[in-house]
């Protein structure tokens, strides 16, 4: 039973994690930067996760990226491209939409 909660808890986890992240790069951001404001937000995520998921919401057309040297190094910035900010306007949506939903069911139980 553990490992059956555990997988839902980290299903959950991946979807919350994707809206977060494309919430967050409405602004530009490194990699680094990125990571540091979702853990001060509550969201301890590794890099193992964060980078392939940002590079997987780019190839599908959500953000967008570009090379700068700051500071004395390579950075890459990411933000989102215009389809990401659809994309996120439906995501936060429905969101509340879910949330509403569960609250409503906390409500009656």
């Amino acid at each position: 039973m553990p490992d059956r909660v555990e997988a839902m808890r980290l299903e959950l986890r991946r979807g919350v994690i994707a809206l977060a992240v494309l919430r967050v790069l409405e602004q530009e951001h490194y990699g680094y930067s990125l990571r540091k404001l979702l853990l001060e937000a509550g969201l301890d995520i590794e890099e193992g996760t964060l980078y392939p998921l940002v590079r997987r919401l780019e190839s599908h057309g959500l953000l967008r990226s570009r090379w700068t040297v700051a500071e004395g190094r390579r950075r890459r910035y990411y933000q989102l491209s215009g389809e990401g900010r659809a994309v996120v306007a439906d995501l936060r949506q429905e969101w509340q939409v879910l949330n509403g939903a569960i609250a409503c069911i906390e409500e009656n139980m």
